[in-house]
């Protein structure tokens, strides 16, 4: 077992892996000449950052896309992960990637919009955990300067923010100043020198060029300053060698994070504009020095949030409650210059970003009637959005609710839907504390949470371009999977047009009240009773949709004509989830009795094998012909396709059965045999599962197959089935089927087995 001293090795261990030694300042020109990455601009190195991930590929709104990885917050464990909104997210990726080229759009500032609860705010800790991490990096490694102006004269006055150094300390480490805003580097290179430096970095790059157009900070000049106006008196050559020696100028790394390369303005931050944009003078500051009747850049606080985003990234959060700000913000990106006073300056390479919910959008329109007299027209023109929406994925969302409620933060990266579809129908336990102190488990039953996010999407989507045989579900479950299964048909996302597709995700229910919604459930009582099973613990599908619904009413976020909405849409949420629930009693019923794999391929290989004049090889070697009694069987008592009367002597099929095995059967071989070609086909190396026909057989039951099984089954007598009745010993194998192999508690197997036998009950007869 780990002991303290071991995590504090550990500590010991990444703290030298992340920081280097100060160095010289020609010592970072070759670390440049030979790791250009180091070097790159603000917008360049967020590119850089996020694509450092590199993809994955994801289904969103029924389309396959690539994702970055970076918006899936690894380097955190995924807790920051930005669920959906992928296309948003690439068109910001691409965006950079313009800008960084400098082909364009410069002069923008990026703009997330959307509703609460769509994901703006972890995109934001998303960018900064992904930035620190990457920072702590070989090839992420940031760079800046610092000064040491009192070991240029003993005697002479020193560089400190806002205090001279101590003289008599005058080599110490102690009077070493980092510059303030994270300066470039390069910066202090005159400015045909360091087109020198870049011209060399940048030849015969692949890269995106590397653009340094920044002058030193007003800090960093100050400092730059008094050395030459040192040396310059006392008649040194080679002055800018002076000036930039190792006992003066040092080249440092350090780990962006918040206020060293990020700059954050949240909604609760006050002051002039200026103040919140660059900093303000500190007056007591000001008369210690001797500034010779000029503002000293050293008595600057360089807390604004353009100072801390300098060499990266300035985020501007709830950009509505700094509407005023934004006009100041208008020059910065195209000029990239900012002043701190009316004569001292401040140039800026940083990445703007402002957040807001529609607000904003309402603040920026309010002159929006005046037309060419607007004055926000200059800002609306400046300002490129994007704009996040509820996700519209059910997967996604009950990923979603899932992290809301439990605080998981692993992102799901399945590699199949089926996997996908395992893990949105999974219970969720959660331990909630009684009233005396103890801690209780109370369990989602398997499909709750998954009826709770089907909900939310179905509230978000737009019904009026759906076709006739289709309803919202349908579109959920379309968007989610990228193809509906009816039967044998598939009918895939590109065969749809949803023509209010770009409405989807605008409007509907956001997770925060779902979240709520759930969350009290747990804490409530249940009037349920079971002799043996604590089924009062357990919160089911239809529990959650009718608290739902009946919350409606009571969140004041939600319109009159909303409510009426969305209360209208419950209903097919429940017939979907109740088919899910019926599916999981049937399948646990027919557990023990499902066909196996290989009757089912014996039965494709007989018909292939009739269907090509092909014989069959059997156990023993020998070539025989396919067996028509051994295909009726299985067509009539597997598939429940056909009837004793369909076949004529000795097996010999009907015209609908050689059509169905061509048309079901023949037809998925074929297709199978041409994606395989070039390759020797054999039927043996057919995925079953590619056959739908098939699939269905292996993975589908129905109750006509439980009532050929079980001839003496009444799920009547369900609830509470008379003793030694084959209902009793079906009852029991179904609850251990449902626990053993679904993901059921025995109490949420007794609810769920009793609520879909319910409704059977009512058409069994």
């Amino acid at each position: 077992m780990a002991g303290g001293e071991d995590f504090v090795s550990a500590v010991d261990r990444e703290l030298e892996a992340t920081y280097e030694a100060p160095m010289r300042l020609d010592e970072y020109v070759d670390r440049v000449l030979e790791q250009p990455t180091v070097a790159s601009h603000a917008s360049k190195y967020l590119l850089e950052a996020i694509e450092s991930m590199g993809t994955r590929s994801v289904v969103e709104e029924g389309e396959e896309t690539e994702r970055y990885r970076f918006f899936d917050d690894p380097h955190n464990d995924g807790e920051h992960a930005v669920l959906g909104n992928t296309q948003v997210l690439n068109a910001f990726v691409d965006d950079l990637r313009t800008i960084a080229a400098g082909r364009g759009k410069h002069e923008k500032i990026l703009w997330f919009d959307g509703p609460t609860a769509t994901g703006k705010s972890e995109l934001k800790r998303c960018l900064v955990n992904g930035l620190r991490e990457y920072s702590k990096t070989p090839e992420g490694r940031r760079y800046t300067l610092e000064w040491n102006v009192a070991s240029a004269s003993p005697g002479g006055r020193g560089l400190a923010y806002g205090e001279d150094a101590s003289a008599s300390a005058a080599a110490a480490e102690e009077n070493w100043y980092e510059s303030p805003v994270q300066v470039h580097p390069l910066s202090v290179f005159p400015e045909s020198v360091r087109a020198d430096i870049l011209d060399a970095v940048n030849d015969g790059s692949d890269d995106l060029p590397i653009r340094v157009e920044e002058r030193l900070d007003p800090f960093s000049r100050e400092a730059y300053d008094v050395l030459e106006e040192r040396y310059r008196r006392q008649g040194r050559d080679a002055l800018f060698s002076a000036i930039s020696d190792p006992q003066h100028l040092r080249v440092k790394n350090y780990v962006v994070d918040v206020g060293h390369g990020i700059g954050i303005l949240h909604s609760e931050d006050d002051g002039s504009p200026k103040e919140r944009l660059v900093g303000s003078w500190m007056r007591g500051m000001l008369q210690k020095l001797d500034s010779r009747g000029r503002k000293n850049p050293q008595a600057f606080s360089y807390d604004g949030v353009l100072s801390q985003g300098n060499g990266l990234l300035t985020v501007v959060e709830d950009a509505a409650q700094h509407a005023d700000l934004l006009q100041k913000l208008l020059n910065v990106p195209d000029e990239g210059s900012v002043k701190l006073d009316k004569g001292i300056g401040m140039d800026v390479d940083s990445q703007l970003l402002i957040i807001s919910n529609p607000d904003l959008e309402a603040t920026l329109n309010q002159h929006a009637d005046r037309q060419g007299m607007d004055p926000l027209k200059a800002l609306k023109r400046r300002l490129d959005k994007h704009e996040f929406r509820y996700l519209t994925n059910l997967s996604l969302e009950t990923e979603l609710i899932r992290r809301e409620l439990t605080g998981e933060t692993d992102v799901w990266t399945a590699t199949t839907y089926d996997d996908l579809e395992a893990r949105i129908r999974e219970p969720v336990v959660i331990s909630v504390k009684t009233g005396d102190g103890e801690l209780v488990p109370k369990e989602f039953a398997p499909h709750t949470v998954e009826a709770a996010a089907l909900y939310a999407v179905v509230t978000r989507l737009e019904d009026g371009d759906l076709p006739s045989d289709l309803d919202l579900v349908d579109k959920a479950v379309l968007y989610d999977r990228g193809y509906l299964q009816d039967g044998d048909t598939r009918r895939e996302a590109e065969d749809f047009e949803f023509v209010d597709g770009d409405e989807d995700g605008k409007h509907g229910i956001p997770v925060t009240f779902t979240r709520d919604v759930l969350a009290d459930l747990l804490h409530e009582e249940r009037d349920r009773h079971h002799p043996e099973y604590d089924v009062a613990s357990v919160v089911m599908p239809r529990d959650v949709l009718n608290a739902m619904v009946e919350g409606l009413s009571e969140a004041p976020v939600f319109s009159a004509g909303e409510r009426s909405e969305f209360e209208s849409r419950v209903a097919a949420v429940k017939n979907h989830v109740f088919g899910e629930q019926e599916t999981d009693v049937l399948d646990a019923i027919m557990h023990d009795r499902r066909v196996d794999e290989a009757t089912v391929e014996e039965y494709v290989e007989h018909v292939y094998a009739l269907e090509t004049d092909d014989p069959i090889t059997n156990d023993r070697g020998e070539r025989v012909d396919p067996d028509p009694l051994l295909m009726k069987v299985f067509e009539v008592e597997h598939l429940g396709r056909f009837e004793d009367a369909d076949y004529g002597p000795g097996g010999d099929p009907s015209e609908d059965v050689v059509a169905f095995r061509r048309e079901k059967v023949i037809t998925a071989l074929n297709r199978y045999a041409w994606e395989q070609r070039g390759d020797d086909f054999s039927v043996s190396d057919v995925e079953l599962t590619a056959i739908p026909v098939i699939k269905a057989v292996l993975e589908e039951n129905d109750w006509d197959d439980v009532r050929r099984t079980y001839e003496d089954f009444d799920p009547r007598q369900w609830e509470d089935p008379p003793s030694g009745t084959e209902t009793e010993r079906v009852k029991e194998k179904t609850i251990e089927a449902l626990v053993e192999h679904y993901g059921y508690s025995a109490a949420s197997a007794e609810l769920t087995s009793r609520h879909v036998m319910g409704q059977v009950a009512y058409r069994w007869d």
